[in-house]
């Protein structure tokens, strides 16, 4: 068994990038290991993670081989024919090869190969020692790491994503010599800036974590995140409420502290008259501070900031944070103010002179497509097409807004609140903020009836303008978010139970549109329904494999493009359903035979049995059995009902299974190889009412 050592790598750094933080930490740790693995070093990687804070990037492996494993090396030579000469002597070719091996000719062994024999040198040597090999792994692994903007200093050539200051580097308890990007190796590593700024001696790895604690860093990340969050939750509760925390502020937190602290802070109760999501955002996005809520949910005039030091003066930590937030509080405060002078319907008079798009007009003008669109789909689902139309029309004002303009993220937010302080009912006020839902992946989709009509309609006239307009994504270029658009349209149908043919809603959409000047040759460009519809479709496929929907279930059903997405999903739970029954794969196989013999079909083939035809008994008990199934499904299939469609022609297994057993479709008597098509066709046919389950087949 191979002696092992554990192993610390500790790069120290001026204050690294903080959303890059723990990308640069994983792309360290991975670049090691992997130039390890290439080397035949054996390591334990055992609970082994990437170790950083805003000044360091470590790795730390408890068990790695001191050195290598015997080289095994094998060189192939020149052929017989070609290394020795009539006489059996070494021709020139086998000398040099020998030479460059560096041994005798009569050293080396023969093998055989598909051509014939020839020379090899086989060669066995000792491994290298790990030790001798970290300097070579450790410059390997940074010249790995994807640093977007690398920083140059001093008067070298060398860069990296910040200044390195320190490297410690130790097998065992050796420190291993090297120099990396112009710094020596030892066992010094360093502590907190503030709370510990002297050199912190690292006896060996396996004290590396509880020595640099010792000197205020918490050099574990995920020890950093739970201290963080026990701190917020608990002055949340002395506050009297909950801490509001959110995955990417505590992540940039965790980057950006080495002994974090929580600070309990207030602000002016008057400021919760703006609303809440903009100070949140400040609060989050520019401080990187934890809000306090309610037990409603409702923002209180607390909120918590994490300090990177155990403070002695708490209160006037809690002064700066308090100090550096009133500000932008005031301007939300003030922006807000003017925004509810001036009204939002108001604001709506600018939308004319903002240009949504080149070829596409104004903002207006697609605020006007949409208001169609949605009194067209409110009417279709049980909405008020009077409302929608309303919402619609108002959807877009709170663009002008001063506070949109400060907080972008706050389109439709903003334009709620100002909907309601200008007395429109809630159900407006409401959809003007949903109608952007989903705003990410995995956000839900708008709650209200009214949102999602409105969503709808958004994303419609979104998809038809980026066709028209000749804005398709290629490749990662996608300027209108089209894909993301795409897939918001289809999970808001599919998830509100909307019964809508999308075709017929993207038809509308594209004639909303008209006709665009394409430039140059005066030409035209359209949208083509038929290539948006598939465009829509295409986003479903990944919808539904990230639901663990096979990729043959989705294939079955694309096939036929119902018109309706709520439809589409019908059917493929339907399938789904079928895909269990014991029956699904030898129907699935048949349906793809009947599918190739219609396919080669020579003849016209009828429209109708002739049961006067029916001379062979399983094609009679074929023929009842399918006549009799299509009328035990005609209801069901009108009502969607396509499980029950699905199980009833799961019963006709054992007739189909002695037709093709022991019938010859393609009869002499052209009648009757015509009727027997007409009776396969039926059955397919029926099938393929719900989907082409011949894709089911393997």
């Amino acid at each position: 068994m191979s002696q092992t050592s554990s192993l610390l790598i500790e790069l120290g750094t001026e204050e690294l990038p903080v959303k890059a933080l723990p990308g640069l930490a994983q792309a360290f740790f991975d670049g090691v290991t992997t130039a390890l693995e290439k080397r035949g070093i054996g390591f334990e990687r055992g609970d082994a993670k990437p170790l950083y804070t805003p000044r360091r990037l470590a790795v730390l492996l408890p068990a790695v081989d001191v050195e290598q494993p015997e080289q095994k090396s094998e060189v192939l030579g020149p052929y017989l024919n070609i290394a020795l000469d009539a006489n059996g002597a070494p021709t020139k070719a086998l000398e040099g090869f020998a030479a460059k091996a560096g041994i005798d000719w009569t050293q080396l062994e023969r093998t055989t190969d598909g051509k014939g024999e020839r020379f090899v040198h086989r060669a066995v040597k000792p491994g290298a020692k790990t030790a001798d090999l970290l300097a070579e792994i450790v410059r390997e692994a940074l010249a790995g790491m994807p640093i977007p903007k690398p920083m140059r200093w001093g008067d070298h050539d060398y860069a990296f994503a910040r200044p390195v200051h320190w490297l410690v580097l130790l097998l065992g308890k050796d420190v291993v010599p090297a120099e990396v990007l112009g710094v020596t190796s030892d066992r010094m590593s360093r502590g907190h800036r503030f709370e510990h700024d002297k050199p912190v001696w690292i006896n060996n790895p396996d004290e590396y974590v509880i020595a640099l604690e010792s000197a205020k860093v918490l050099v574990d990340p995920d020890a950093r995140r739970a201290r963080i969050v026990d701190e917020v939750q608990k002055s949340a509760a002395q506050a009297g409420g909950s801490a509001r925390i959110t995955d990417d502020n505590l992540e940039q937190v965790v980057c950006l502290t080495e002994w974090p602290a929580a600070v309990l802070c207030s602000f002016e109760s008057a400021f919760l008259a703006v609303p809440q999501e903009a100070l949140i955002e400040t609060m989050e996005i520019n401080q990187k501070f934890f809000p306090v809520l309610s037990d409603g949910g409702k923002l209180t005039e607390h909120f918590i900031g994490i300090a990177n030091i155990q403070s002695q003066d708490v209160a006037e930590v809690r002064k700066g944070y308090e100090r550096v937030i009133r500000p932008r509080f005031a301007d939300a405060k003030f922006f807000f103010d003017e925004d509810l002078k001036q009204g939002l319907a108001s604001m709506g008079d600018g939308l004319k002179t903002v240009t949504y798009q080149a070829k596409l007009g104004s903002v207006a003008d697609k605020v006007a497509r949409v208001a169609a669109l949605a009194e067209t789909i409110a009417a279709q689902v049980g909405a008020d097409p009077a409302q929608a139309r309303r919402a619609a029309e108002l959807a877009k004002n709170d663009l002008q807004s001063r506070m949109v303009n400060e907080f972008p993220e706050l389109q439709g937010i903003a334009g709620r609140h100002y909907a309601l302080a200008a007395g429109e009912p809630k159900e407006i006020a409401l959809a003007i903020d949903e109608a952007y839902q989903p705003r990410f992946a995995g956000d839900d989709i708008a709650l209200s009836p009214l949102g999602k009509v409105l969503a709808i309609a958004e994303r419609l006239d979104t998809l038809a303008g980026g066709f028209a307009a000749g804005l398709k994504p290629t490749g990662n270029k996608d300027p209108f978010a089209l894909r993301r658009n795409a897939l918001g349209l289809a999970r808001t149908v599919i998830e509100s139970g909307f019964n809508l043919s999308i075709k017929d809603l993207i038809a509308k959409a594209i004639e909303a549109i008209g006709p665009l000047p394409t430039g140059k040759d005066n030409a035209t460009a359209l949208a083509d329904g038929n290539e948006l519809y598939d465009f829509i479709l295409d986003r479903l496929r990944s919808y539904y494999a990230d639901k663990g929907v096979p990729a043959a279930h989705f294939t079955a059903v694309a096939e036929l493009k119902p018109a309706s997405l709520y439809d589409f999903d019908t059917r493929l739970d339907a399938i789904g359903t079928f895909a269990t029954l014991p029956e699904a794969e030898a129907l699935a196989a048949a349906n793809k035979r009947i599918g190739n013999i219609l396919k080669k079909a020579d003849i016209a083939i009828p429209h109708a049995i002739d049961r006067s035809l029916l001379n062979d008994p399983a094609e009679s008990a074929l023929a009842e059995a399918v006549e009799a199934v299509l009328g035990e499904t005609d209801e069901a299939l009108h009502h969607h009902d396509y499980v029950t469609v699905l199980n009833h022609l799961a019963r006709l297994r054992p007739q189909v299974d002695a037709f093709f057993d022991s019938v010859m479709v393609n009869a002499d008597d052209l009648a009757v190889r015509g009727n027997r098509l007409a009776l396969l066709k039926r059955l397919a046919d029926r099938f393929r009412a719900v989907a082409a389950i011949e894709h089911l087949s393997s």
